[in-house]
Formats: structure tokens, C-alpha cells, sequence
């Protein structure tokens, strides 16, 4: 064919493959047009590095610039003063209520119950009857012993007479000197039977007393084990009743080893430690009394050491209680709280506990500054009354410190003081009251 009659073929050979790269003449169109899209590819990436760190730059401007001037919307506080105060040293514990005398009376012989002289729950008194066995059997062995000791101490009295007429007739060598010593061994024999007789019959009258069982010392007595027409004996192991001495009574409770040094040189010296009893609640004052004595050694497993503790638990009368029928505070194996003075500061800084703050740095309060700012202050605390708390170190009289509203403020924060307005004393905002920022 000819050159313009048809269609052009075209070699794909002529085509350069990927990764070609011209050999020939390159003129400067040509380049300008491959390395323009490089450097502005820089640039753009440039322009948004710049404009990043501007933006960073321009927020964290403004963040300083406004925790410069207000950090954050005062917060509403309450706030009170580090006054100087007493502040006791206490240890409490959990208690439990030991009576100092718990017996289980027994009948000291065999014998058939006729009467129970005790109401169950009532205070007896020392050698009070409680319990009557027949003692039928008892008196007819009393009288059967009395009458021996009649019988062989007339024969007594008869040898000691035959004696005296031997010793006399022995005088004037009227009888034989075999006959007086008879007659001597006689009397040492009978004198030895009147002697028995006389135990027997001492015996025979204790067990007739043993018949009537009496209460072994002042308190309540419990529950009867025995019952009327019951036949009772030495070897019951329930007795007839329980009797619990009640007045006064002891509180034993846990010390913690550390206090124990305290405690002995208080002891030590003479010094009285007065121990308050509270209900389980920790609310009401069931007793007062004082420190006992501890235990001879330390629990090894909670590091503790038993005390004791003696306390008076006279009868609260109840309005329109009959006499006698008067309750008691405490009741045995009851279980209390024991608080025990150990010592007490004098004129120590304090702060309401509410005050307190506890962090990583540890415990610590909010100063209140004159220009209406806090500032963290560490603050090594003491014992705590459950009200204020003593502390040793970091505070000094007249300080202010935020006592309530603490929660979300910094160290720099702004507050509202009370008497500010739109704030109580309490550190509440009043109703109507504009915003935190606003004055």
C-alpha cells in the first residue's frame, strides 16, 4: 500500500516498557514538566507540618493564657481555721463481756429433788438456797451415828472408872500390874472409837446440810437443769443450775503490739487508764472502768495481745421495774467496743476530718490563701477523735483550711469563700444564685 492509503501500524516494540528511561536528547520543558510534581509535593507536606505546630502552638497559648488568669470556675467551699487543741490517744477494739466468776453447781450426794427454791434468771446471794434434796436419808444416818457415839462414849467413861480403881488399888499393891495396863488399853481404844464416832456424826450432819444446795457466791443464776421429783447425783455434768457473777465484770479485748510499750510504762507508773465501754452501734456508753492487765504472751497471728479490763455493771433500773427485777448494761459473752485512753496531746494543731485528703503524696489538706487560691499542704496527721484530728507536722495555728467542696480543686485553684455571694456556710451555692464564674 501506499502512505496515505491506509491506516498507520505501529510496532508495539515502539512503545518504551515501564522503567524505560530515554536515552536521547532531554530538552528543559520536558523536565520542568516530570519535576514539578515533586517539590510540590514538599511543599504541601511543609505547609501542613507548619500548620499543625501553629494550631498546637495557638491552643496550648490560649490553655496557658486561661489557666493564667482563672484555671477554672471558682468552686463554692467551706472552709475553718487550725486551732489548737487537746486531742486523746485511744485505742478501740472490739470486746467481749467476761463474767469473773462462772460456776456450774453440783450436788456434792444422791438424792431425790423436792424443791427448787431459785426463780431462773434471778440475782442469789452468797449461801442463798436454790435446790432441796430429801434429806430423809440423811438425818436417819445422822441420828444412827449419834447413837454410837452415846453408846461407846458411856463404855469410855465406864473404862476411864475401872482406871482410877486399878491406879488406886495399884498404889497399894492390891493388884497386878497387868491388870492397870489392860485397863489402860482400854480406855486408849475406846477413846480412839469416840473419836471415829465423832467423825461419823460430823460427816452424817455436813451431808445432811449438803441436802440444802446452796449458791457459791453473789449473781444471776441461769436456768434450772433439774426439776421437782428428779433424782441428781454428784456425776451429772449439767449440775443443777449455773450461777455467773456479774458485778463487776471484766471486757477483754486485742492491743495492738506496737501500743503495748505505752500502755506498760503508763501501767508502769501508776498512772490509771480509763476504759469506756460502747454499744455495737459505738453510740452509747454502756460502762466506765479501768485497765486489768494483759495476757502473758502475743498472739503471733495477728500481732496482737490480750488485755482486760474491769468494769462496774450495776443495775439499771427500768421505769416501773419491780426491785430485784433491774437489768444489767452488760451481759455476759456480749460483744462491745472498748476504747482506751492511752494518752493525750496537748495543744496540738487541728482539722475537722473532713479536711483531710489522702494522695499520692499522702495525706495532705487545702490551704486557703489571702488571694482566694489553695495550695496543697502535707500534713502528717495523729489520733483523730472522730470529729478533728491531731496533726503533728505541716500546719500551725490559724492557718485556714477547705473543710468542705475539696473534690475536683488543684493546687492554684480559685474558690468561693463563705459570706461571698451566692454561698452558704456551708459552702453551698444559694438558690438563684448565678454560676460558679460569676461573683
Amino acid at each position: 500500500m501506499g502512505a496515505g492509503a491506509g491506516p498507520r501500524r505501529i510496532a508495539l516494540s515502539s512503545f518504551p516498557s515501564p522503567g524505560f528511561t530515554p536515552q536521547g536528547p532531554e530538552t528543559t520543558d520536558d523536565a520542568l514538566r516530570r519535576s514539578r510534581p515533586r517539590w510540590l509535593a514538599w511543599l504541601l507536606v511543609v505547609l501542613a507540618i507548619v500548620a499543625v505546630a501553629l494550631a498546637a502552638r495557638w491552643f496550648a497559648a490560649a490553655g496557658v493564657t486561661k489557666n493564667a488568669k482563672s484555671g477554672r470556675p471558682p468552686s463554692a467551699v467551706a472552709v475553718a481555721p487550725v486551732v489548737l487543741a487537746d486531742m486523746p490517744e485511744t485505742v478501740s477494739a472490739i470486746g467481749t463481756v467476761t463474767p469473773l466468776d462462772t460456776a456450774t453447781v453440783h450436788t456434792q450426794l444422791s438424792g431425790n429433788v423436792t424443791a427448787i427454791l431459785f426463780r431462773e434468771g434471778q440475782m442469789v446471794s452468797a449461801g442463798q438456797p436454790i435446790v432441796q434434796i430429801d434429806p430423809r436419808p440423811y438425818a436417819l444416818t445422822l441420828q444412827q451415828a449419834e447413837g454410837t457415839l452415846a453408846r461407846d462414849s458411856a463404855t469410855l467413861a465406864m473404862a476411864r472408872l475401872d482406871l482410877q480403881r486399878y491406879e488406886t488399888l495399884s498404889m497399894q499393891d492390891s493388884v497386878a500390874r497387868q491388870t492397870l495396863e489392860n485397863a489402860r488399853t482400854t480406855v486408849a481404844q475406846l477413846e480412839g472409837t469416840v473419836a471415829t464416832d465423832r467423825a461419823a456424826v460430823g460427816s452424817a450432819r455436813l451431808n445432811l446440810q449438803y441436802t440444802t444446795i446452796k449458791a457459791p457466791f453473789a449473781g444471776r443464776i441461769g436456768l434450772k437443769q433439774v426439776s421437782v421429783g428428779s433424782f441428781t447425783t454428784p456425776s451429772d455434768a449439767a449440775g443443777v443450775a449455773v450461777v455467773t457473777r456479774i458485778d463487776p465484770i471484766d471486757v477483754q479485748f486485742s492491743i495492738p503490739q506496737a501500743l503495748l510499750g505505752d500502755v506498760q510504762r503508763k501501767v508502769g507508773s501508776g498512772a490509771g487508764l480509763p476504759v469506756t465501754v460502747l454499744d455495737q452501734d459505738n453510740k452509747t456508753v454502756l460502762a466506765q472502768g479501768a485497765f486489768s492487765t494483759f495476757d502473758n504472751q502475743i498472739n503471733t497471728a495477728t500481732g496482737t495481745v490480750m488485755a482486760k479490763a474491769r468494769v462496774a455493771n450495776p443495775p439499771v433500773a427500768a421505769s416501773g421495774a419491780a426491785s430485784g427485777a433491774a437489768a444489767r448494761a452488760l451481759f455476759p459473752n456480749q460483744f462491745v467496743n472498748v476504747t482506751m485512753l492511752v494518752d493525750t496531746l496537748r495543744q496540738v494543731p487541728t482539722v475537722p476530718v473532713s479536711a483531710l485528703r489522702h494522695g499520692t503524696q499522702g495525706d495532705f489538706v487545702f490551704l486557703v490563701q489571702p488571694d482566694k487560691t489553695v495550695k496543697i499542704a502535707v500534713v502528717r496527721t495523729g489520733p483523730s477523735d472522730g470529729t478533728r484530728t491531731a496533726i503533728l507536722s505541716g500546719l500551725t495555728r490559724g492557718q485556714v483550711v477547705v473543710s468542705e467542696g475539696a473534690d475536683g480543686l488543684d493546687n492554684g485553684s480559685a474558690v468561693r469563700l463563705p459570706g461571698d455571694k451566692g454561698v452558704t456556710a456551708g459552702g453551698q451555692r444559694r438558690k438563684g444564685a448565678g454560676g460558679a464564674g460569676n461573683p
